[in-house]
């Protein structure tokens, strides 16, 4: 086993680029490991404001020879290099959501909640590294740094924003982060697919917000979240086929960002007072947040946006993943 590291490395970056060590490992459900890591450089980990959603990078070890990527001189020129390396000596990069923070100082531990396989596809490295990991287990971190930006949050309502959170297991994690930060008055529904039953797991959340769970049971992925948003929304219909030529493989829009370089254009205030939209139903109050397998998303993208016609900048579409394809970084 490697010796704790006693200093903090990657100090001219700015932000924590540094090995870790995993401190304890809990094995969730049948579909989710629970993994803290710890280390003296999280002394250094730091957002401005809620975490919410919070994005970070984990370099794990190449499965086969252990390659892990050094954290030594590094400089900002660091990702560039990285890329260079074959992955049997870098390792493998892979992005996840911090779940929990527990502790200050030199004891700072993150808390990170992983999906041990995707049904019908090749079980990538994270996968591998999650089943296996041991108290003990080195990994590279790429985390925020107090006082620098970082970006990779995504939550981002108006103040008594209506909540719609929408996910497959792999969105699991950021939304249980998110439910466990909200304020005691928030209100809204949370829809979230999982594998099977015994991955219904346990998350605190306002009185005013709805949890509802949607085991598949080996129905195909997505059909019982689609079915349960639009019903939600009082438009109930047929999960809308999408064709995998109309997927966009680095799906990711959000009030202020889109992959497709489309601009976002400001709210207009809708209402979605139309018949084929439920009678009342608002959308101008309404915030959603939305991530998981590709299609799964555009479909439910194309019903709101198109749809129901509600506001592109009142929502955050988020591809985590594609059915057939490794996750990457």
């Amino acid at each position: 086993m490697s010796p704790v590291i006693d200093r903090p490395v990657g100090s001219a970056l700015p932000l924590l680029f540094c090995e870790v060590e995993v401190v304890a490992v809990e094995r969730l459900s049948p579909s989710f490991v629970r993994v803290e890591l710890g280390g003296p450089a999280l002394a250094e980990y730091g957002v401005a404001g809620p975490r919410h959603d919070q994005r970070i990078k984990l370099v794990l070890p190449d499965p086969v020879t252990g390659g892990l990527t050094s954290v030594d001189d590094v400089d900002e020129s660091w990702l560039s290099t990285w890329t260079t390396r074959p992955a049997s000596e870098r390792g493998h990069m892979r992005t996840y959501t911090i779940r929990d923070v527990r502790g200050s100082g030199e004891a700072t531990t993150l808390v990170v909640d992983i999906v041990l396989h995707l049904e019908g596809d090749a079980v990538g490295p994270g996968s591998v590294w999650a089943a296996r990991a041991v108290p003990g287990d080195r990994v590279v971190l790429v985390a925020p740094r107090r006082g620098f930006p970082f970006g990779g949050i995504e939550f981002t309502p108006a103040p008594g924003a209506e909540l719609l959170l929408v996910g497959d297991e792999t969105a699991v994690p950021a939304v249980c982060a998110v439910l466990e930060q909200l304020p005691g008055s928030a209100t809204g529904a949370v829809f979230l697919e999982v594998p099977e039953a015994g991955d219904v797991l346990d998350v605190r959340r306002p009185d005013g917000v709805s949890v509802t769970w949607l085991p598949r049971h080996g129905a195909p992925l997505g059909e019982r979240l689609h079915a349960a948003v639009v019903a939600h929304l009082g438009t109930p219909g047929a999960v809308v086929e999408v064709e995998p030529e109309e997927v966009d493989p680095d799906l990711w829009e959000t009030p202020s960002y889109s992959s497709s370089g489309e601009e976002i254009a400001a709210a207009s205030g809708a209402v979605g007072d139309d018949p084929s939209t439920g009678p009342g139903l608002r959308l101008d109050g309404l915030y959603a947040w939305i991530a998981g397998e590709s299609a799964v998303v555009t479909g439910l993208r194309r019903h709101l946006v198109k749809g129901l016609g509600m506001d592109r900048s009142q929502v955050a579409f988020m591809g985590y993943w594609r059915r057939g394809v490794s996750m990457g970084s």
